[in-house]
């Protein structure tokens, strides 16, 4: 158990199940075990049902495990729950803002529930603003902000205390892309200082940029982890590829759909694939058809996150039944 409590995060064959008198057991999370070190950006992934918000809201005291052990910074998060909500903050999918108060009394009475002087509220809310962009927008009420700008302000309120562990769940959900590049950014200058950001999301490009070290869990079990450049080696004979021919034809498509295909689109004479094979043989393949159609274009890039996240839970497993697992 000692690497566990070495960790700033960790959890050791958690398993949650959730029992209802009126169905079967849905087993959430089936022996799981992870750590975080002290410092450093985690990312959790998975589709929906994977078993991501079961694991967050039982590391965040929410819920008990059905066995298994958690801890945060080696406090037991059964045991100790107390001591641990002291030592986090955390933000789920759920606003969670006074919707009928300003941006700044917002953040000045997060503040005071944490014991924080007037004077020192002025201090930290001036910095928290000006990190998260909402300079705009303190004297309005929350309720008139956009659905992006409610999330900003979710986040931020977060940062307006020293918790050493912060708990992100989708938290740049409904941010346009302005929003979202200024939250990331403000979550990398808190990680900076030393602080443990753990956080959940869906768009594995967001991941890819921002977190130091990445699992990816699947039907409540570690798929894989490490981080991003390891993860996306694990599947190192995946290639993306840009073709764009004049003109696309049906033929070609039906050349194309032959490969050992994991993504295939297409839109005007502009083919995007990700595929399985070695590029000598996909270079044979361009070539061939490049000897029968005219391609005015193609382009061959390593495997993205997003790409290693499809190749590793499989393109034909259907989730778990029911997102909020």
């Amino acid at each position: 158990m000692d690497s566990m409590s070495d960790a700033a995060i960790g959890s050791e064959n958690l398993v949650k199940v959730y029992k209802e008198k009126s169905s079967r057991p849905v087993l959430a999370l089936d022996g799981l075990t992870l750590d975080v070190r002290e410092g450093e950006i985690f990312g959790l992934l998975g589709r929906n049902g994977a078993g991501k918000t079961t694991f967050l809201r039982i590391i965040t005291t929410l819920l008990p495990p059905t066995s298994g052990k958690a801890s945060v910074l080696g406090l037991d998060v059964t045991r100790a729950a107390l001591e641990v909500r002291k030592n986090i903050c955390v933000v789920l999918q759920e606003n969670a803002v006074e919707l009928y108060l300003s941006v700044m009394d917002n953040l000045a009475t997060f503040a005071r529930f944490h014991s924080i002087l007037r004077g020192e509220i002025e201090r930290r809310a001036k910095r928290v603003i000006e990190q998260f962009g909402l300079g705009e927008h303190v004297n309005q009420k929350v309720i008139d902000l956009s659905g992006g700008l409610k999330r900003r302000l979710q986040v931020a309120k977060v940062f307006m205390v020293d918790k050493p562990v912060v708990f992100l769940d989708e938290a740049t959900t409904g941010m346009d892309p302005i929003n979202k590049r200024t939250t990331i950014e403000a979550i990398r200058e808190e990680a900076r200082k030393g602080r443990t950001i753990f956080l959940t999301t869906h768009i594995l490009q967001e991941a890819e940029e921002l977190c130091d070290s990445i699992a990816i869990i699947d039907r409540g079990q570690c798929v894989a982890k490490g981080d991003p450049q390891t993860i996306k080696s694990l599947v190192a004979n995946i290639l993306e590829v840009t073709l764009t021919f004049d003109p696309l034809s049906e033929a070609v498509l039906n050349e194309l759909r032959q490969l050992d295909l994991i993504t295939f689109a297409h839109r005007n004479n502009t083919v995007e694939l990700c595929v399985r094979g070695g590029q000598v043989s996909l270079l044979e393949l361009i070539t061939k058809l490049s000897r029968e159609h005219k391609v005015v274009h193609f382009e061959i890039n390593s495997p993205t996150l997003e790409d290693a996240f499809i190749e590793l839970l499989g393109r034909n497993l259907h989730p778990t039944e029911g997102a909020s697992v």
